[in-house]
């Protein structure tokens, strides 16, 4: 809070204390939904987002709304009331901006996924798992994320890096069309001819900073099977791999994504490449085999056929279960840091990354190559302005402590800079405004200054 905030604020405790508190059984009763306050017995599920670290926050109420004449209400009973308020769909924030003290807006029970011409029109609510397994059946898919249990609210607006975005492009690229009610009650159709330039702000710009999203409409691609691959180093193989994976694994054919993960765990150091090919074994395997022969033989090596859904699920560490038990991932307590890499990493870049996971700990690095459809979007077409970057860098903790985690992101900002993906929310960071959004800042504010000139919807990184 600035000075000018502070005295604002002051100004108006007089009126504060006598002004009388909101009439939450007035809001339940407007809602063809369900409005979730303390006391009721479904109120500690329904304040828990995916996180248990944020369990101690408790909001005011949690309104789990069914369609967008509830989302307006609610909007309207937080401006009347100066009810802070908050959107959530799969509850995924890393620094838990899913949920706040005042007036939740769940939007999971608008989950709905359809499919015609091409095109699938998706609830906001719709978790991925759901949205890759609805849209199996008609043989298509959409590209995104690979955590089953994200919304594809949050993961479409920060821009949807996904495990198969270097051939079809990130989630943002393929929305053509996003319905939002706005801070004023408008159910608003943004598209390339209506409402453009908050359309643009929705591909890239990050929830929760323009209006709450109720639907999402995307151009699909066909799904057919992919090639999974899994394969793992010794911990001697680190540097090597490093050093040879971001040589390979951005600039491979568009068709063949991958992942670099360095880890520390219980059961001591590991290096493990994963990745998806669309297309056939012995094409991977040719495409493999110079990166293998750069950095040695793997302790071990695992190459299957799968389903579009099947291989969703392998990514998404659910392949032995159902859907419905994909649906219900347990929770896990983290922290989680990041970085998009513009170059490569130099020796010494690679020594620092490797020594830095080796220290002790629980904890883990996941490189995720870039490049390919995802480059060849201008910066500022979207909102999402990394199209450059080569590789994402995640810096994973098990638990709450980011002693490590601040540690290693300091080290590695020498080499990578300041730039970060929104949807890996840092609170850490000071320089949060280029690092998620380089130069399309600016042209964010305009079109909140537009849509949400009070900033009724306010994050502690709100645009």
């Amino acid at each position: 809070m600035d000075r000018r905030d502070f005295l604002g604020v002051a100004a108006l405790a007089p009126l504060a204390l006598s002004a009388p508190p909101p009439n939450w059984a007035r809001l339940r009763s407007r809602l063809a939904g369900t409005l979730v306050l303390p006391g009721d017995s479904g109120y500690p599920a329904a304040r828990r987002v995916y996180n248990p670290a944020f369990d101690r926050v408790k909001p005011g109420g949690v309104a789990y709304c069914a369609n967008a004449a509830d989302v307006s209400a609610c909007l309207a009973f937080a401006r009347a009331n100066g009810v802070p308020v908050t959107s959530r769909s799969g509850g995924h924030s890393y620094a838990g901006w899913s949920t706040g003290s005042g007036l939740v807006i769940d939007v999971s029970r608008m989950s709905s996924v359809a499919y015609a011409d091409g095109r699938a029109v998706v609830g906001a609510g719709a978790k991925l798992i759901d949205v890759y397994d609805r849209l199996s059946r008609h043989g298509v898919s959409i590209p995104a994320g690979s955590c089953p249990t994200v919304g594809i609210a949050g993961l479409t607006l920060g821009g949807g890096i996904g495990v198969v975005s270097r051939k079809y492009g990130l989630t943002c690229d393929v929305l053509t069309s996003v319905r939002v009610v706005t801070a004023d009650g408008r159910l608003l159709t943004c598209d390339a001819r209506h409402h453009e330039g908050l359309y643009w702000s929705c591909r890239g710009g990050g929830g929760g900073n323009f209006g709450v999203a109720v639907s999402f409409t995307f151009r699909t691609h066909e799904a057919p099977g992919l090639t999974v691959f899994f394969l793992r180093w010794p911990w001697s193989r680190a540097r090597a791999a490093l050093r040879e994976w971001q040589a390979w694994g951005p600039s491979a054919p568009d068709e063949l994504w991958s992942s670099l993960h360095l880890g520390r765990s219980a059961g001591g150091l590991d290096v493990e490449l994963v990745g998806t090919y669309a297309g056939r074994r012995s094409a991977l395997d040719r495409l493999l085999a110079p990166l293998v022969a750069r950095i040695g033989r793997p302790s071990s090596r695992s190459v299957r056929r799968a389903s579009h859904l099947d291989a969703m699920k392998i990514m998404g560490g659910c392949a032995s279960m159902s859907v419905s038990q994909c649906r219900r991932m347990p929770r896990a307590t983290f922290s989680a840091k990041s970085h998009l890499a513009y170059r490569r990493l130099p020796a010494d870049g690679v020594r620092a990354l490797v020594d830095g996971v080796a220290r002790g700990g629980r904890h883990s690095v996941l490189l995720d190559a870039m490049g390919g459809a995802i480059g060849r979007v201008g910066p500022a077409a979207t909102a999402f302005p990394h199209r450059a970057a080569i590789f994402s860098a995640q810096y994973y903790t098990e638990g709450t402590n980011r002693r490590w985690l601040r540690g290693i992101h300091t080290e590695m900002s020498r080499y990578f800079g300041d730039h970060g993906y929104v949807n890996y929310i840092d609170p850490d960071l000071r320089n949060w405004r280029s690092a998620y959004y380089g130069d399309n800042a600016a042209r964010l504010a305009e079109v909140k200054a537009t849509y949400d000139p009070d900033r009724l919807f306010r994050l502690p990184h709100g645009v």
